[in-house]
């Protein structure tokens, strides 16, 4: 069984607790790694000036969205990112929790109609 490391606990820290806990039982199952949790609005405006946000408010300041990643990292591995997604989705389902996964944004199945893939990014609906 796998646990977040040091890191990625604080990065929890102010992330609303229905997150939280698909994030718990997420872990018990696949290694994965915190990126960012609740952010300031000076971090947003600091995303979007280059570009890695496209919009100037976020789930993020509310602490209603996290963005992980599968560990070890590795960007060029989409897939490894669609399961995780997944595995997010389907722990969620079972919690009863509505979330967002930025690899299918609509939440219908198809993976190929995003505007915009943030396989990283997960919010609460």
């Amino acid at each position: 069984m796998y646990k977040f490391g040091k890191r990625s606990r604080e990065r929890l820290k102010g992330v609303d607790a229905k997150l939280v806990n698909v994030l718990n039982e997420l872990i018990k199952m696949m290694d994965v790694t915190v990126i960012e949790g609740l952010r300031s609005a000076e971090r947003q405006e600091e995303l979007l000036a280059k570009g890695a946000t496209k919009v100037k408010y976020s789930k993020h300041m509310e602490g209603k969205a996290v963005d992980i990643a599968p560990y070890p990292i590795d960007w060029d591995n989409r897939d490894g990112f669609y399961y995780m997604g997944g595995m997010v989705r389907g722990i969620a389902k079972q919690l009863n929790i509505d979330i967002r996964f930025g690899g299918d944004w609509d939440s219908d199945g198809d993976t190929k109609d995003n505007n915009f893939d943030d396989l990283v990014h997960i919010e609460l609906r």
